[in-house]
């Protein structure tokens, strides 16, 4: 007569469907990652004025159409900033790249003191040249 040999269950975890799984959602974060690009709504004013090369990243300063300041250093993502703040770090990062532009683009529906209270500042902070960021000028169809 045979005598049946009892198997011993297995205590192990079957982890290939969680790192399918896992895969599934690295896929998805990658694609859905470029889109988050959390902008500013701005509509700059249009003008005939020739675009500017520059070599490096230029600092850029966004005034929206409230008043309502952000700040992009470099490669950096853009942040929300208060006036005091903005002077501050663009004096600090100026100063170490004293090259770098600095680009200010306010929203063509703002008002044009919110868009000069940051130039006084800026200049106090050692900001030698400042440029005011525009579209290009779009033929109208009358």
């Amino acid at each position: 007569m045979r005598t049946r040999k009892k198997r011993k269950l297995k205590a192990e975890i079957n982890v290939v469907p969680y790192i399918d799984v896992m895969l599934v959602l690295l896929i998805i974060f990658m694609v859905t990652a470029p889109l988050l690009n959390l902008g500013v709504d701005i509509q700059l004013p249009q003008s005939t004025a020739k675009a500017v090369q520059v070599d490096k990243e230029p600092v850029l300063i966004s005034v929206d159409k409230d008043g309502k300041l952000f700040l992009t250093l470099g490669s950096a993502p853009r942040e929300a900033i208060d006036a005091e703040s903005l002077i501050k770090k663009v004096g600090a990062f100026v100063r170490q790249n004293p090259q770098v532009p600095v680009l200010i683009g306010g929203d063509s529906r703002a008002s044009y003191g919110m868009v000069y209270d940051i130039l006084p500042g800026l200049q106090q902070a050692g900001v030698g040249k400042v440029g005011l960021m525009s579209q290009p000028m779009q033929d109208k169809k009358r």
